[in-house]
């Protein structure tokens, strides 16, 4: 959980009532679709979005609308529905889903509702088995003291929890309305887990862990890799949560490896 004030390389875009970024060439590999964490937003995929695209994917970040769905809808079904009407909107109908956090139990649950929409999963610092609690309901959520510690859980070194960072989280849990959905969502991520069903996630899925991850730690990891059929799983040293912020350059490698050997593969068996 956590969230990023950079900024965007790239234009938010909109149509309908979505709004997303989104680079690279149209092609007939299947699109990446990025899915952020519960305090994430479009710019914690900035680097995997220019990589992908620097090598030929379609690359697609929806922004989640964790903060703004009804309240009678704020729940990972609610969210499973939004992306299905997202890709619907966008004419998606085959891709490769990734996800961070709450992000990436949303793609497996996804992929299990909608098991011919997706070819692929690539999961990172995954909720959906269990996760560690990050205090969001705390009497203490005004204080950037305990922020900042909250934040730190996230990253392997602390110079990645800037005040800038720190600043935005403020801003979040200073709204009610944020807090009660933010509440809500982190319940229904206990509640609607994966465990019992990953065994019918027949894509190929890439697990990538940090080594140094607290809040889901390697041996969730080791349990995804374990419950998925199809599924390979890769550590990175001195990374904690986010592989794709704190290690960018190795996240990218690792997952445009799996791109190239096996979702080519797939799309050319089609």
């Amino acid at each position: 959980m956590y969230t990023v004030i950079e900024k965007s390389l790239y234009k938010i875009r909109e149509r309908d009532a979505f709004r997303y970024i989104e680079e690279g060439p149209v092609t007939e590999r299947p699109p990446v679709v990025f899915l952020h964490g519960m305090l994430g937003n479009l710019t914690n995929w900035t680097d995997a979005v220019r990589s992908v695209a620097a090598n030929g994917y379609r690359a697609i970040v929806p922004m989640l609308p964790v903060y703004t769905l009804p309240k009678d809808q704020t729940s990972l079904g609610g969210l499973v529905r939004y992306v299905h009407e997202f890709l619907d909107v966008m004419n998606l109908e085959f891709v490769t889903l990734a996800g961070n956090s709450l992000g990436g139990q949303l793609a497996s649950l996804y992929i299990l509702a909608h098991p011919r929409r997706a070819c692929a999963l690539i999961l990172t610092g995954s909720s959906g088995l269990y996760e560690v609690e990050m205090g969001t309901g705390s009497p203490r959520r005004y204080d950037p003291d305990f922020i900042r510690e909250r934040a730190a859980l996230t990253f392997y070194e602390e110079k990645h929890v800037t005040e800038d960072l720190v600043n935005e989280m403020l801003e979040v849990v200073a709204d009610r309305a944020c807090v009660t959905r933010l509440i809500k969502m982190a319940r229904a991520s206990k509640n609607e887990t994966v465990g019992t069903r990953l065994h019918e996630v027949q894509a190929p899925t890439l697990l990538v862990w940090g080594e140094n991850d607290t809040i889901t730690p390697p041996d969730v990891a080791k349990q995804f890799e374990e419950l998925i059929p199809d599924a390979e799983l890769h550590f990175i040293e001195k990374c904690g949560h986010a592989p794709m912020l704190e290690h960018p350059d190795t996240f990218n490698r690792i997952m445009l490896h799996f791109l190239h050997k096996r979702v080519n593969a797939a799309t050319l068996a089609v």
